[in-house]
């Protein structure tokens, strides 16, 4: 609702620039307590978070270029300022940095399921702020909605992102903040409470991708057709990942949630204790 925090000159400092920024300085402290409460040397966890931060920048930005028709009709705007300050998607963010994670907890020697149960809840966290920003510059709009807590956005916010403001719309961000931070508290506890490595990640590949497939439903911006899917399915790109991400965390939890039963004496699942998880 307040774009702009204040201008320095003519540059204005945007709030979902700051509150961006908040959200990944939060999330990689959080991550790097988790992991040095498990043993994982917290210098690796600062240095993997911030490749990882780079790598979610580029992908959001590639997939927002694949799902935006205006981008691919005018590729050039790959290297221009305007690009540069577009939000991005956050499932493109998400996948790049699961992929350059992998390869570089590999190339670390850190055990890939430890280190990403202590990232989990710092992503949560990042998203609930990150939202935050989204709604302080009216982007990601809901539908319009006559419930009473629909929001108007300002007239600045309309020139920035083009956010309806003749009508009360959905806040879809908030809807997705205030989940993640409910996310954000559970895999905390969770963490701290786990049966097996990779209960926390893939915990919350399960419930992001169910909470993000539901909000889609509300959601009013324009977000793009990927290969003619979303024409063709009546799901929205970031509804068809959801529904990948959703049944892959699933099903291996479900995996691993079994092999861990079977790994103790009658089947039954120990917890992981702070010196078990230490060891890879």
């Amino acid at each position: 609702m307040y774009p702009e925090l204040f201008r320095i000159g003519s540059f204005p400092v945007n709030t979902y620039g700051v509150l961006l920024a908040s959200a990944f300085l939060a999330a990689l402290i959080v991550a790097a307590r988790l992991a040095q409460r498990d043993g994982l040397p917290r210098e690796r966890i600062y240095d993997l978070g911030l490749w990882m931060l780079l790598a979610a920048i580029v992908g959001s930005k590639v997939l927002l270029l694949f799902a935006e028709p205006e981008y691919r009709a005018e590729p050039w705007r790959l290297v221009s300022l305007d690009f540069l300050r577009s939000g991005g998607v956050f499932y493109g963010g998400f996948l790049g940095a699961v992929a350059v994670g992998y390869l570089l907890i590999k190339r670390y020697g850190l055990p890939w399921w430890q280190t990403a149960d202590a990232f989990a809840p710092g992503i949560a966290l990042g998203q609930a702020i990150g939202r935050q920003g989204c709604f302080a510059a009216g982007c990601c709009w809901g539908k319009p909605t006559t419930l009473p807590w629909g929001v108007k956005f300002s007239e600045l916010g309309h020139e920035i992102t083009g956010v309806p403001i003749d009508q009360h719309l959905h806040p879809t961000q908030l809807y997705e903040s205030f989940s993640a931070l409910i996310f954000f508290v559970l895999l905390i506890w969770l963490h701290r409470h786990k049966s097996f490595r990779g209960q926390v990640i893939l915990t919350y590949g399960v419930l992001y991708a169910t909470a993000r497939f539901v909000i889609e439903f509300f959601r009013d911006d324009p977000r793009g057709d990927i290969a003619g899917l979303t024409s063709l399915t009546g799901f929205s790109t970031s509804q068809l990942i959801s529904l990948f991400v959703g049944l892959a965390s699933l099903a291996l939890l479900v995996v691993r949630w079994r092999r861990a039963g079977n790994s103790r004496p009658g089947g039954e699942s120990a917890p992981v204790t702070t010196t078990a998880r230490a060891a890879s």
